[in-house]
């Protein structure tokens, strides 16, 4: 089984001016084993290139952290890219995520 060391995007909201609140990016550094690995393609004949979706799924040793705040996971980072995560489940003390498409969102703008 293949191992997994990288960064896991979580989405905090912050309230801005007034009552508007925007989503800021943190990025936590997480351990864990490639449990799947796959991947797709989305035929289109409307696009130039087709859309990649990783069908991977990964396990981390979770932290208090992650386990608190899993439901704002945004995306991981894996084999150079950032990608979205398409589910999660918890099974304590582990979080088994499974990737989805290539993530376009915003990026870390703090330091946690």
């Amino acid at each position: 089984m293949a191992k997994y060391y990288g960064k896991i995007g979580f989405a905090k909201l912050v309230e801005k001016e007034g009552s508007i609140t925007e989503e800021q990016i943190v990025e936590k550094t997480y351990y864990g084993d490639v449990i799947r690995h796959g991947m797709s393609y989305n035929p289109s004949g409307e696009k130039l290139l087709d859309d990649i979706r990783l069908t991977d799924e990964i396990s981390i040793v979770a932290d208090h952290f992650a386990m608190e705040n899993s439901y704002l996971m945004r995306y991981v980072t894996y084999l150079g890219a950032k990608w979205k995560i398409a589910s999660f489940s918890v099974a304590y003390p582990r979080i088994i995520i499974t990737f989805g498409g290539v993530y376009n969102g915003p990026e870390e703008t703090e330091t946690p």
